[in-house]
């Protein structure tokens, strides 16, 4: 049995338990709030998104201009209702670190990526992220939502608060300098 059809019979053994444990954490109120009585369902991740369709929410994490490997993945996440982004990123293993002044809010490193001794290079020389507030306005992780049939669209809520669909797609994209300035999956 592979390691990835251990951890969804596991994950689904949980949520079949009722021990699942959904994530809570503060945010800074968004455009649009989630539905208080939306179902949130049990998730777990299978094979490589890029093998084909995603019947859950296919979850892409692209470092951009870093080329940094150690951030890259594309999996698919199976969910069966409304659930949040941050549990959907927990559950294909996708660590992410905010900043001391916004642990929860922002999204700082993604699987250690931009490492705080990297150089990231940008138009106006270089620059270290140190992760103690916002990070800078020409060098940050964004966030993106892909509906089924549609185009990406910048999400107007943070992990903390943001629910996703099966047939979505969940992205995390750095972008240094304008570029890219969105998705291209």
């Amino acid at each position: 049995m592979t390691l990835t059809k251990i951890r969804t019979a596991a994950a689904s053994s949980l949520a079949a338990a009722g021990l699942l444990i959904s994530l809570a954490a503060c945010s800074t109120p968004a455009t649009t709030q989630p539905s208080a009585s939306a179902p949130v369902s049990s998730a777990a991740a299978s094979s490589d998104a890029s093998a084909g369709p995603c019947a859950g929410v296919k979850v892409i994490v692209d470092s951009g201009a870093l080329k940094q490997d150690a951030a890259e993945t594309s999996v698919c996440v199976a969910v069966d209702a409304k659930t949040p982004a941050s549990k959907v990123l927990e559950e294909a293993e996708v660590k992410t670190v905010g900043t001391t002044q916004y642990p929860t809010e922002l999204v700082c490193r993604v699987n250690g990526v931009p490492a705080a001794d990297f150089d990231i290079v940008h138009k106006g020389g270089t620059y270290k992220e140190e992760c103690a507030g916002m990070p800078a306005a020409f060098a940050y992780w964004s966030l993106w939502v892909k509906p089924a049939t549609g185009d990406w669209a910048y999400a107007q809520e943070g992990l903390a608060t943001l629910q996703v669909s099966p047939g979505e797609s969940l992205e995390l994209l750095y972008t240094v300098d304008g570029a890219p300035a969105k998705p291209t999956a």
